[in-house]
Order: C-alpha cells, then sequence, then structure tokens
C-alpha cells in the first residue's frame, strides 16, 4: 500500500515538475522571442544609419544637374549619369593621385608589418637584453610627443620634404599594433621555437618559417589596418609636399571638395566641357572612388578581425 502511495506521490510531483517547466520554458521562450525583436530592432536602426550616409553619397555622384537644380532631396535616383565619374576618371590629376595612393599604400603596409612584426618578435624575448626598458620607451610614445614643430625640423633635417618617403616613414610603426602583435607572440608555446632551434634554426628563420605562419590572423588585420591608415592620410601630405603631382588621393579630395564647397555658395552649377555638372555630384563621385578599393579589400580579412584583436588584447 506504501508503495504505491509512493507511486503515486512521484507521479504527482512528476507532473507538477513537467508543467512548471513547460510554463517556465513558455515564459522564457515569449521573454526570448521579446529579446530577439528588440535586438533585431537595434541592429537595423545601426544598420540603417550606417548604409543611409553611403546610399545618398552613390545617389548623388549620379545625380544629373536637371534633377537636383532646384536644390530637391531624394531617395531614388531619376536617372544615372555616369558624367561626374567620367569627368574624374578623365582627369589626369586624379590618376596620378590615385596612382601614389595605391603605391604608397602598398609599399608602406610592406614597411611597416615588417618593422612591427620584427619588433613585437624581438620584444616576445623574455631573454632580449633591456626589455622592459625599450617596451616603456616605446609605450611612452602613445602619450607623448615633440610637437609640430620638432617634427617638421626632424622631418626636414631627414630630407623627407616634399619626398614620397614623408608618406611612408612616419606611419611605419603604430605602438597599439606592434603591443597587439607582441601579445599575439606571446601566446606561441616556446617548445615550438625550441625544437626548432635543435634542428638547426636560427631566430629569423623561425619568425618567418614559424611564428608569421601561425600569426596569420593578427598578421591579417592590422595589415588592413595600416592600409587603410596609409589609404586615408591626409595630413602628413598636406605639411610635407609642395609638388601638387606628388598629391596622394585623400589629399587631392580635401582640396576638391573645399574648393568645390566654397564655389557652392556663389554658384551651384559649373560649366565644364561644354555641359553644366552638378558640384555635390562630382563630390560625391570623387568620395566614392576614394572608398571603394577600401571596402573591396575588408570582405578579404573580416574573418581574422575577431580572432586576431582578442588573442592580441587578452595576453599582456
Amino acid at each position: 500500500m506504501s508503495d504505491r502511495l509512493i507511486d503515486v506521490d512521484r507521479q504527482t510531483l512528476a507532473g507538477s515538475l513537467r508543467q512548471r517547466s513547460r510554463a517556465y520554458a513558455s515564459r522564457r521562450s515569449a521573454g526570448g522571442r521579446a529579446a530577439d525583436i528588440v535586438i533585431h530592432g537595434v541592429l537595423l536602426v545601426v544598420l540603417v544609419l550606417t548604409v543611409a550616409p553611403f546610399y545618398y553619397m552613390v545617389v548623388l555622384s549620379f545625380a544629373r544637374f536637371e534633377d537636383v537644380a532646384g536644390g530637391a532631396f531624394y531617395l531614388i535616383p531619376k536617372h544615372i549619369d555616369f558624367a561626374s565619374y567620367k569627368l574624374i576618371l578623365e582627369d589626369d590629376t586624379m590618376l596620378r593621385a590615385f596612382l601614389v595612393s595605391t603605391v604608397v599604400t602598398v609599399i608602406g603596409t610592406a614597411v611597416s608589418m615588417l618593422v612591427t612584426t620584427s619588433a613585437a618578435y624581438a620584444l616576445s624575448k623574455k631573454g632580449l637584453p633591456g626589455r622592459n626598458a625599450i617596451f616603456t620607451y616605446i609605450i611612452v610614445t602613445m602619450f607623448f610627443s615633440g610637437g609640430l614643430i620638432p617634427l617638421y625640423l626632424v622631418m626636414k633635417d631627414l630630407g623627407f620634404v616634399d619626398s614620397y618617403l614623408v608618406m611612408i616613414i612616419p606611419l611605419s610603426l603604430n605602438t597599439f599594433f606592434l603591443i597587439l602583435m607582441k601579445n599575439y607572440f606571446l601566446t606561441i608555446p616556446e617548445s615550438l621555437e625550441e625544437s626548432a632551434k635543435i634542428d638547426g634554426a636560427n631566430d629569423i628563420l623561425i619568425m618567418f618559417r614559424i611564428v608569421i605562419p601561425i600569426a596569420a590572423p593578427i598578421m591579417a588585420t592590422i595589415s588592413l589596418f595600416y592600409a587603410v591608415a596609409y589609404w586615408n592620410d591626409w595630413w602628413f601630405p598636406m605639411l610635407f609636399l609642395q609638388d601638387p603631382d606628388k598629391y596622394p588621393l585623400q589629399l587631392l579630395l580635401r582640396k576638391i571638395v573645399i574648393e568645390q564647397e566654397m564655389a557652392n555658395r556663389l554658384d551651384r552649377v559649373s560649366v565644364m566641357f561644354g555641359r553644366h555638372y552638378y558640384r555635390l555630384s562630382v563630390q560625391m563621385a570623387t568620395v566614392a572612388i576614394a572608398t571603394l578599393p577600401i571596402l573591396l579589400v575588408y570582405p578579404f580579412v573580416q574573418k581574422y578581425f575577431a580572432r586576431g584583436i582578442m588573442i592580441g588584447a587578452i595576453k599582456a
């Protein structure tokens, strides 16, 4: 009799637990759906705020003078006109600036990665004499600098004024990227390098044949960061370049936007090659051309971002 009562109590308890579990799952499911709606809504707003400026830039870059002569604001292009792009691409100055930016970005990124990788690998070795002092000196440069006038005097003494090197050498080492890469190298097991040394490999061979292939995520991520920095740099060229033929694309873009903006205050219409051009359309087409190369590079290294940055940042 007692066994039957115990079985009934067990069944009753099990049924009660199942009901409570279903009720809890139902409440949690409803809360989860509400949370998903809120999260997706926030992400949708962020997406719109991010994409909208680029979309409007592209729309204006294809705008015709006849469509926007009255200052009308529109989201859907009435006509697709490549006149602004044709005007820019037929300009020898623009093509030369594009070539300068491309060469500087490629060479500068290669130089920066060589310098950053070599310095980070050396600083990751605990047996390096004066390692802590050297690293402290590098850290100090993140917070203090000599100022603009000493910088100009140094560049002048080095012969970098009005030279392509002024767009490469000053940006060749970023302290923050150096720290990330150094921390990444610290995660590589020492036994791996010790086994390579037993086989007769030196430090340089170990770095290029073993360490760098393993560090592909952080290398790809920092390479992109350096490439973006070189591609978008206009400050150093503006300060130190005197020959307009050496201007990179971003400096030329700044010049075009400022000059066109000043002209827009007086006259919204420019007459070039016997036809009307909408000045803002020319500006937006220039910005689109300057932005496109970096946008094309991002998808190829996007998968390395999270893994490269996180691993490089979690270990000091």
